[in-house]
């Protein structure tokens, strides 16, 4: 059984679309295990993107990121961290497949509906960065 973090970006809540984003990811057999909703700070933001803090466009996605709230989700499965990132497809969604998230919702590689989970690994630290233990039931 894994767990991967989905982070349901500002463009995501603004446009009501959260729940068909976690209805799709449902319908792939993957279970909530929790839920908020967050506004991110910068400190927690220039954690989460460390491998970008060099970047020109950095700014740019902090500001983004900061825009609205997300919805951070944990969610477990078998294979959760893959099946999350088969259903969303590519980052940027103007090269994403029409039948996924990011295909069907998204509109670029920053306005792209959600963050998933990369690796097994990285969806443990992340899950800790976002949620406090306290936070997810057993």
């Amino acid at each position: 059984m894994e767990r991967t973090l989905i982070l349901c970006k500002p463009d995501c809540m603004q446009k009501n679309l959260a729940g068909e984003v976690i209805g799709r990811i449902q319908k792939a057999g993957l279970r909530i295990q929790a839920a908020k909703v967050l506004r991110l700070t910068d400190a927690l933001l220039a954690e989460h993107y460390s491998h970008l803090t060099d970047k020109p466009f950095f700014p740019e996605i902090v500001q983004f990121m900061k825009s609205a709230p997300v919805l951070g989700l944990i969610m477990t499965g078998d294979n959760a961290v893959a099946t999350v990132r088969d259903l969303l497809g590519p980052t940027d969604s103007r090269k994403a497949d029409k039948g996924t998230i990011r295909g069907d919702l998204g509109e670029s590689n920053m306005l792209n509906i959600a963050h998933a989970s990369d690796s097994v690994e990285n969806a443990e630290i992340e899950v800790k960065r976002f949620f406090r233990a306290d936070e997810i039931p057993a």
